[in-house]
């Protein structure tokens, strides 16, 4: 994964000194430092892991077909064609076309503190790699002001009082032989760069959270107006029997069998009520809103289109495209740097100094004045730490596989992700068409009981299996409509979101 450069192989010649002046030998001493320094840095130089052969095969051990089953069932069962190496839309979520969908993420995007506390952590670690590069790379200049008042009595003589004023300007600078300051800096671009990833991360599953949530809440929002309209027709019915069962034309049992049936079903609204509220309240939440702001948006199944052609990235560009891929390699890289890092300090550490400033003393009318100045270089060199420094470079090297390890565990879930995604796509749309017909036939037949138990040819038990099938079957439908919207949301986030279309993504 990474590969160690040579010292040695970078280190100029040395150059002659013979009929050069001080001045001209001072710039080639310093041309001399910074190409060294340019060149020379000890430790693994980064590159990019490589995706394995075998993940380029495809997402499943089956082809998918080309396109997946359509249904009866409205705009939820229209068929979708998987483009192989499509690009997705930076704005994928505008293909469901829901004007009140487009309205809520735009406010979520704006408002939703979760995101910009990933934000804020990418400006902070893009700081920190600012601060660290002003420290590293240029010398340290400083001024030192001072002053003071002084007595002194000399021998045999009167007590003497003067003033003393120095300025002074130092200058240091640690040379960087063997790249170590490169590393570290190396290590904190790359933790700006994990950040960066991390903010995409959120910023795509924040929308993926809204659009599964409105989808949410538009099915429990239509399986509520079909259990209270099944309920309606029950408690119509009910009355019908009571008034047999009055006249004697049905025996009591009838009566509380129907009693029963809508009672059951006048159980299942106050669930799907508080599942409903709890929707509009993630909704709210995920919006940066308060529950009791209100002013959200209602969600139907019916007025959110399928996407016609689903893009599916090849599985050679997914490791480009997945946010989280993509942060697990800015680890790596860290990781990578920070051995480079504990390589560096096993090598000597060379400092410059140097310091120029005046001092006077003022004394009965009198102004001294000195000029001091001085040039200092030191080396500092590890001699023995009981195998300090050896121990810390293991620890990064056992780092890096750590992290090396846990790059290839995100390339996985993230090739996971994918499949199981792909394959609800094309399941969901069999399961809708499936249901769609279950409905239709359920209708049908409750039609056809209702009929027959008005004209006294069935039992009235048989029309209330006809009623508990149907519906069973009306709300299935509706989760399953429900399912094949999530499922495509759940693709376009599996895929990356379509970051990387953005002017500044890369």
């Amino acid at each position: 994964m990474y590969s160690r450069s040579n010292p040695s192989s970078a280190m100029p010649r040395p150059m002659a000194r013979g009929g050069r002046s001080p001045r001209a030998r001072m710039r080639l001493a310093l041309l001399s430092l910074i190409l060294i320094q340019a060149g020379c840095a000890v430790g693994p130089d980064f590159k990019s892991p490589a995706l394995p052969d075998a993940a380029k095969h495809g997402y499943a051990e089956t082809p998918l077909p080309d396109a997946t089953a359509a249904a009866k069932a409205g705009p939820a069962g229209a068929s979708q064609r998987l483009v192989s190496g499509g690009d997705l839309p930076e704005q994928w979520w505008t293909l469901f076309r829901s004007p009140e969908l487009d309205q809520l993420i735009r406010a979520a995007l704006e408002r939703n503190p979760t995101l910009e506390a990933a934000q804020a952590a990418l400006a902070q670690a893009r700081e920190n790699y600012n601060a660290a590069s002003g420290n590293l790379l240029f010398p340290s200049v400083n001024a030192q002001l001072g002053g003071g008042r002084q007595r002194a009595i000399l021998s045999g003589g009167s007590p003497s009082e003067f003033n003393v004023y120095n300025a002074t300007i130092n200058v240091s600078y640690t040379l960087d032989v063997f790249g170590g300051s490169r590393r570290q800096l190396e290590g904190l671009m790359a933790a700006a760069d994990y950040q960066r990833f991390q903010t995409e991360a959120a910023y795509q599953t924040l929308i993926a959270n809204v659009v599964t949530a409105a989808v949410q809440e538009a099915a429990l929002r239509g399986q509520l107006e079909a259990t209270r309209e099944l309920l309606k027709a029950q408690e119509a019915q009910l009355a019908i029997v009571d008034k047999q069962v009055a006249l004697g034309a049905q025996p009591r049992a009838a009566a509380l069998s129907q009693g029963t049936l809508a009672a059951q079903t006048r159980a299942q609204i106050p669930p799907l009520e508080k599942a409903q509220a709890q929707t509009r309240n993630l909704l709210a939440a995920l919006a940066g809103r308060f529950p009791g702001e209100g002013g959200l948006p209602e969600f139907r199944l019916e007025s959110m289109k399928l996407p016609d052609e689903l893009p599916v990235s090849l599985p050679s560009d997914l490791a480009r495209q997945r946010p989280d891929i993509r942060a697990s390699e800015a680890l790596l890289h860290q990781a990578s740097a920070q051995v480079g890092v504990a390589a560096a300090n096993q090598y000597p550490q060379i400092t410059l100094s140097g310091n120029y400033g005046t001092q006077h003393t003022v004394m009965n009318g009198m102004d001294v004045g000195n000029t001091l100045w001085g040039v200092s270089g030191g080396l500092l060199q590890p001699l023995f730490n009981a195998g300090a420094l050896s121990a810390k470079r293991r620890a990064a090297e056992a780092a890096y596989r750590q992290a090396e390890a846990q790059y290839r565990a995100t390339v996985l879930k993230a090739f996971q992700n994918v499949a199981d995604s792909l394959r609800a796509v094309d399941s969901d749309a069999q399961a809708l068409k499936a249901q769609a017909e279950a409905e239709a036939q359920a209708r049908e037949s409750l039609d056809v009981h209702s009929r027959q138990y008005k004209l006294g040819g069935i039992s009235y038990l048989a029309l209330l299996d006809a009623e508990r099938g149907y519906q069973q079957a009306r709300i299935g439908l509706i989760q399953a409509q429900a399912a094949r919207y999530n499922d495509t949301a759940a693709l376009f986030l599996a895929l990356g979101g379509g970051w990387w279309k953005q002017p500044a993504a890369n």
